[in-house]
């Protein structure tokens, strides 16, 4: 009987081994491989979102995924045949989901940077965005050199938060305390600003005017145009998915020219806020 149990002990910890080595080889493929006929064979792709991004993704209060970049990604995929399954994750996680296998893309108002290119494969932008400072025209706070002294809020792990970083002169080293408050969503940063627990936020435009326009208080916000370079929205990929960006970038084209594009972003923004990438 002992050694029946012994036999049975060591036979668990080989499968579990198993188990633990088909995760890592599984991992290691969806990092390493180009999936495209994969992504084809099983019909299916599966796309992280951070679910409190309106307009571009977010959940709805009958808990629907909706949004401009819903929208987008699932006409995207129609042309091949792929339905998309809807990732919400942490987005200060986004890279780390992505190549580690949990998500197959980002797509949900990425911007294009230098630090992001380096971990993913971005498609060609297809809508240009920019990072503004949202304050209150109760505080007087009209421009970017107003914030010296002052209480910034931005979302962790965000392009906004990335370029307060990378160029220190123009925010950081003024703000209190040289650094930003952090948030893991820019809804719970709005009501703080709202409340007065933070001065400014530095916030993608489309979000902010979208937000506030819903909650009918956009005349009650400055919308600071930003004072660092513009920035691209795109899709990211993993490294070795070459065909998957490629595809994408050619649907891109093709829903612009079938009109679908425009459609979309008629819909959401009340214009064609498409980049020249997708026009040509």
């Amino acid at each position: 009987m002992k050694i029946k149990k012994i036999l049975l002990s060591a036979l668990v910890l080989v499968s579990t081994l198993a188990l633990a080595a088909c995760g890592s080889s599984s991992s290691k493929k969806a990092s390493n491989t180009d999936q495209w006929d994969s992504y084809v064979k099983d019909g299916k792709i599966t796309i992280g979102f951070d679910n409190t991004f309106v307009p571009m993704g977010y959940e709805d209060e009958d808990g629907k995924n909706v949004g401009f970049d819903i929208d987008l990604a699932n006409a995207v995929f129609a042309e091949y045949g792929i339905k998309v399954k809807w990732q919400s994750i942490n987005w200060d996680m986004k890279e780390t989901e992505l190549n580690n296998g949990t998500i197959d893309l980002i797509w949900n108002g990425y911007s294009i940077t230098d630090e992001r290119s380096e971990k993913v494969r971005f498609t060609n932008p297809y809508m240009i965005n920019e990072q503004v400072l949202v304050t209150k025209k109760s505080s007087d706070i009209t421009s970017f050199a107003g914030m010296k002294g002052k209480v910034l809020g931005a979302q962790s792990g965000s392009s906004g938060y990335d370029a307060f970083n990378a160029n220190p002169k123009v925010l950081k080293n003024i703000v209190s305390g040289g650094d930003a408050t952090q948030y893991e969503t820019f809804t719970q940063a709005l009501i703080d600003l709202k409340n007065d627990r933070i001065d400014g936020l530095l916030i993608d435009k489309v979000y902010a005017n979208y937000y506030l326009e819903q909650e009918g208080e956009l005349d009650k916000y400055n919308i600071i145009s930003s004072e660092f370079d513009g920035e691209d929205f795109a899709v990211g990929a993993r490294k070795a998915d070459k065909t998957l960006a490629k595809k994408i970038n050619q649907a891109f084209q093709k829903l612009y020219k079938d009109g679908k594009f425009q459609e979309i972003s008629n819909k959401w923004f009340g214009e064609d806020v498409a980049t020249d990438a997708v026009k040509n």
